[in-house]
């Protein structure tokens, strides 16, 4: 079965970064499963993958377009320290999930200005700008389910789970 819009797709994968630096791996983990054509996966990855059948390696590199998008330098800012209340001690390095006008995104901090009372946050995705190189292994095709293809997501090992 040819992988197409609403076939449930199962993989194995390591995403890696133009240094080659391991991002993240389904290695001694499931399979990630996914429905195809439901934007549950980067569209660079899943147009890679159309068309594909069970026991192909696939091998892509997504530009940051179509993964997580270029990095927006307008989503970089400085904010008080004193937003960051019941928090000790800020540091770089630190995500904190903040409500914006696009709903809840994930923000790092880049920089603290303790002499200045500021924070330097970023809410660009931290893939934001970098270039994908996925190798991924397909394990499976298989048709969904009524309540999956209603839900617009997988169920069950590797999907998700309400």
């Amino acid at each position: 079965m040819q992988i197409a819009k609403d076939k449930v797709v199962m993989i194995n994968y390591k995403l890696t970064d133009p240094d080659g630096q391991v991002l993240d791996s389904s290695e001694g983990r499931d399979p990630l499963a996914y429905l195809h054509g439901r934007g549950n996966i980067i569209p660079g990855l899943e147009t890679a993958l159309d068309g594909k059948s069970a026991g192909e390696q696939v091998q892509v590199t997504v530009e940051p377009a179509q993964a997580y998008g270029e990095k927006d330098d307008n989503l970089v800012q400085q904010v008080p320290l004193s937003k960051f209340e019941g928090v000790d001690k800020i540091e770089p390095g630190m995500q904190f999930t903040a409500q914006t006008q696009m709903g809840p995104r994930v923000i790092s901090v880049t920089a603290v200005d303790e002499a200045n009372d500021m924070v330097t946050v970023d809410a660009n995705h931290p893939l934001a700008g970098v270039t994908l190189n996925f190798d991924v292994n397909i394990v499976e095709v298989r048709e969904a389910t009524a309540e999956e293809l209603d839900h617009g997501h997988v169920h069950g090992p590797g999907g998700h789970h309400h």
